[in-house]
């Protein structure tokens, strides 16, 4: 089989009807939706399949669910024997990830990212935040612009999606003021739906409570390869993925370095599975047109027939 990479997306990917068709085929989908329900005390699986899409999107549930979306795809994949080179997930997603290296167990996952949605979820009705996706400039050009615009609050990058696709992250005020100057710079700077400022100091109070829930979790060294949000590279200690994971909650997600260090390494097929073609979309900007290389993307049967046949 060609070296192949599974990308796991996270939040912003999430749709009503998710999973829906998966859910009603196959037994072992059901069975993840099901314990997502009973881990959560919630109707994770109703809010995927019918809405709403605005309490969907509360992160307190939306963690889990497209973490529920993501396992269902994985694991129909699996079932046809098909396994990673290499995994990433894109913050959130990195969860998915650590399933598919098989870093933690389907049930320790979902605990996981649940617990991660309510310390953040908590965190932000402390801090207002937010956030906004600067088009068309370099990364060092936008940390000079952070920097510049500290003087107004807290301002960070949050995420190197592409080489000129850069989220930004912080205090209203002084992600305002970065916008505004970017723009200035010629940039486009668009604010993104979403309900706190994650991967800022503005989140910081998770820390503590998350590293302590993540000491009662099991975790093994991975059976495949994972690449991690915060390095840009691999880790095999058990003790040290859970400080990386616990050090996400906070840092930039290096997700334009990630895939440039798959590419160094020769990966030939890219699929992302889970919710929506986020991810594909970045892939497409970052991978060179001249390069060797097939992607698609695994979020229902349709998608997910369409792989198995490319593949096998």
């Amino acid at each position: 089989m060609k070296k192949t990479a599974f990308l796991f997306p996270g939040q912003g990917s999430q749709f009503v009807g998710m999973g829906h068709d998966l859910y009603e085929e196959y037994d072992f989908v059901r069975e993840v939706f099901d314990m997502t329900d009973e881990i959560t005390k919630t109707n994770i699986s109703g809010l995927c399949f019918k809405g709403s899409m605005e309490e969907l999107t509360l992160t307190v549930n939306l963690q889990p669910a497209v973490t529920a979306v993501n396992l269902a795809c994985l694991a129909a994949i699996e079932k046809e024997g098909v396994s990673p080179a290499i995994s990433a997930g894109h913050s959130l997603g990195e969860y998915s990830a650590l399933r598919a290296a098989g870093v933690v167990s389907t049930e320790d996952t979902v605990r996981s990212v649940f617990k991660r949605g309510s310390l953040m979820h908590r965190e932000s009705t402390k801090h207002v935040g937010a956030m906004h996706a600067i088009l068309g400039l370099a990364i060092d050009e936008v940390r000079k612009i952070v920097d510049m615009a500290k003087d107004a609050g807290t301002v960070a990058v949050a995420n190197h999606n592409t080489a000129e696709q850069i989220v930004i992250t912080g205090e209203p005020d002084a992600v305002k003021r970065a916008s505004e100057i970017a723009a200035g710079k010629g940039a486009k700077a668009i604010p993104l739906k979403v309900s706190g400022a994650w991967h800022s100091e503005l989140i910081r109070g998770a820390e503590e409570d998350f590293s302590a829930f993540l000491d009662e979790i099991q975790f093994e060294e991975p059976k495949r390869p994972i690449l991690f949000n915060v390095t840009a590279d691999y880790e095999r200690k058990p003790q040290e993925i859970k400080n990386i994971m616990t050090r996400q909650l906070c840092s930039p997600v290096r997700w334009y370095d990630t895939i440039r260090k798959m590419q160094e390494e020769n990966v030939e097929v890219f699929v992302e599975i889970g919710p929506k073609k986020v991810l594909t979309g970045m892939l497409r900007k970052i991978l060179p047109k001249t390069d060797h290389h097939e992607i698609y993307n695994v979020d229902g049967l349709r998608s997910l027939e369409t792989f198995l046949k490319a593949i096998t």
